[in-house]
């Protein structure tokens, strides 16, 4: 019969594990929308994370969401990274969106994971890496090849379309009672919200369960833009149009700019998603959690409630 010590056990693995490895987890990005989803996570498990951010103004927010520790440097900057992984034995690894040389940035992140003597890498990368025609996806390949090869303990993580993209347009959806995105309204998409992939990360980093794993990361439901328009307006009680957003010359931001360099980065991408759907399945992240994964419509909800807020 089993005690009330061993039943604790079996619910919580993580515990134990805690209290015989004790080490640093660096986080990297963690200022950031996801990366800081994952810093919670592990603070609820007891571990010590050193946040990697890239200003200093941004310590004191990603202490309070859980690091012990901070270190202030550039992915691009070898001395600074070299500097963040110092007494670390575990790394989380998300790149920024449309990162420049993502690859090469990814594998030198690596590199110097080998050389701090980091035992195990989590990197959060992206459902179908194998995708060549999409630079956002063929670019995680060369870092998860890194890793094969590095003799580290890895995790792959296998999101799709996050949720939480929907924050940035909410308002506009709003104002004027139309979701627009400058592909088809028929394509479909899997989606997931982070904070579920922020879960399945810091199980990844405190528990042996994942390792040598990759994990497609996905919520329920296959819906195309028609679909969310017809939920969001369901959980707002009015109606919500689909409509496709016409890019044209005028739209590019000028110049040499970051927008107008990711507004170039992106139209690709934009173009498949105009032909083809991006798609995957439920049961993996339902497998790890030992729960249902969160929805869209759930998502939705919380975002008209944050908004009825006075």
């Amino acid at each position: 019969m089993l005690t009330h010590i061993d039943r604790e056990a079996m619910r919580f693995p993580w515990k134990d594990f805690m209290k015989e490895r004790t080490s640093t987890i660096l986080a990297v990005g963690a200022a950031g929308k996801f990366a800081g989803l994952v810093l919670p996570e592990l603070a609820r498990r007891g571990a010590k994370v050193r946040g990697l951010i890239r200003h200093a103004s941004d310590a004191e927010a990603v202490r309070v969401h859980g690091a012990t520790d901070v270190a202030i440097g550039e992915l691009g900057n070898r001395p600074s990274i070299d500097a963040a992984l110092e007494g670390i034995d575990t790394v989380f690894y998300i790149a920024p969106a449309f990162l420049p040389d993502e690859a090469n940035v990814g594998k030198h992140m690596v590199e110097a994971a080998q050389r701090a003597g980091v035992r195990r890498f989590a990197f959060s990368s992206v459902i179908h890496p194998t995708l060549a025609g999409l630079d956002n996806h063929a670019a995680k390949g060369p870092v998860e090849e890194a890793l094969l090869n590095s003799g580290m303990e890895y995790v792959f993580l296998h999101p799709t379309l996050f949720f939480q993209n929907y924050a940035g347009s909410w308002q506009s959806v709003l104002k004027t009672g139309v979701l627009a995105e400058p592909w088809s309204a028929e394509t479909r998409f899997s989606r997931v919200d982070y904070r579920d992939v922020a879960e399945v990360a810091a199980i990844a980093l405190t528990e042996d369960r994942l390792t040598f794993g990759t994990f497609e990361l996905c919520a329920e439901g296959m819906l195309n833009r028609k679909e969310v328009a017809a939920l969001i307006g369901d959980v707002l009680g009015r109606p919500i149009d689909a409509a496709k957003v016409r890019l044209d010359a005028s739209a590019t931001p000028p110049g040499d700019s970051p927008q107008a360099r990711q507004m170039a980065a992106m139209k690709p991408m934009f173009d498949w998603y105009d032909r083809h759907s991006l798609l995957g399945n439920a049961l993996t992240l339902r497998a790890i959690l030992g729960r249902e994964p969160r929805t869209l419509r759930s998502y939705f909800e919380e975002l008209a409630t944050s908004e009825a807020r006075p």
